[in-house]
């Protein structure tokens, strides 16, 4: 019997999977992001934009993104530890949640999960309503140095996030006791909107990405953001143009649960070595206003350990909690 071109294509594709000799191999495992805030925020938007350019790329199979909110991330990286030897869980994880198991008093941190990667570095946006009265950055900084009680800030990040730490540092430098800062916390970006919307606070602090339609549709307005240089795609103005002599970033990047194999976690990084490879990776750190930061491996975990002794130092430095 002759077979056509097709079957014959059918048949290979079918003995390939019978003798586990085809593409798939163990890079395709369905993996489970979790994600420490709310959906909407900045681990949030990160999260399934990494995993669909992973599935996209062939790099993973399907992932399953969900969230985990409580106590600025503390919750989910106790869930993480408490995870140990799983090797298809992921957590998209961040400054924020080194920074609040310090202010949260956790007995979790993140050293103590296998370190994966760091992925993007961000700088902090101040955002105001498009009507508010203050026009310029030396608009609000002043109006806040006269009188710090009639100036409420928001962040999408809990005590001892990167949201909270801005803007005291912001204060300490512009000569606003940092005990009399009026910070409210949200549970992520979804969260501040509608209370810089509502004008529940005075302006918000950031991630470039998280307000990007916002900032577009001429709702919201950056009067400066926070990094050493502006980004491509933002034109309003850093804080060292405007005289302030400040340099924030924060940072993302992905940890596993604690005791997973080294076959695991290589292929763990394996998979986000083909997201940063990929280009459409490449084109949102573009569109997000990310910084590439990748690490990996032994050099991310040695990264974490140095975060872990600087934000604890700089918590207790700003009297947090």
């Amino acid at each position: 019997m002759r077979l056509s071109g097709w079957m014959k294509a059918s048949l290979l594709l079918l003995v390939l999977a019978l003798t586990g000799c085809g593409l798939p191999g163990p890079s395709m495992t369905d993996i489970r992001m979790m994600v420490p805030n709310s959906p909407g925020g900045g681990y949030d938007i990160t999260a399934r934009i990494a995993a669909r350019t992973m599935e996209d790329s062939g790099a993973t199979g399907h992932m399953e993104i969900f969230n985990v909110t409580g106590a600025g991330g503390s919750v989910a990286l106790a869930r993480l530890i408490n995870e140990s030897g799983n090797p298809d869980l992921m957590m998209m994880m961040g400054l924020g949640v080194v920074g609040s198991g310090y202010a949260n008093g956790s007995k979790d941190n993140v050293s103590d999960a296998t370190a994966l990667a760091e992925l993007i570095e961000e700088q902090e946006a101040i955002l105001v309503r498009s009507d508010s009265p203050y026009k310029s950055i030396g608009d609000l900084l002043q109006a806040w140095k006269s009188t710090p009680s009639s100036v409420t800030v928001g962040g999408g990040s809990a005590p001892g996030g990167p949201d909270q730490l801005f803007p005291m540092e912001l204060a300490r430098v512009i000569g606003v006791p940092t005990n009399e800062v009026h910070y409210s916390a949200y549970a992520g970006g979804g969260e501040l909107l509608p209370a810089l919307l509502n004008r529940k606070v005075s302006f918000g602090t950031s991630g470039l990405a998280e307000y990007r339609d916002q900032i577009a549709s001429g709702q919201l307005r950056i009067l400066a953001v926070s990094g050493r240089e502006r980004h491509a795609s933002i034109t309003a103005p850093t804080l060292r143009e405007s005289g302030i002599n400040l340099v924030f970033t924060n940072w993302r990047g992905v940890l596993a649960p604690p005791g997973i194999t080294p076959s695991d976690r290589q292929r763990l990084l394996q998979a986000l070595d083909r997201l940063h490879e990929s280009p459409a990776w490449k084109q949102a750190l573009l569109d997000n206003g990310w910084d590439d930061a990748y690490k990996t491996g032994d050099t991310f975990s040695a990264f974490l350990k140095e975060q872990d002794a600087t934000v604890a130092a700089t918590l207790k430095e700003l009297g947090i909690p």
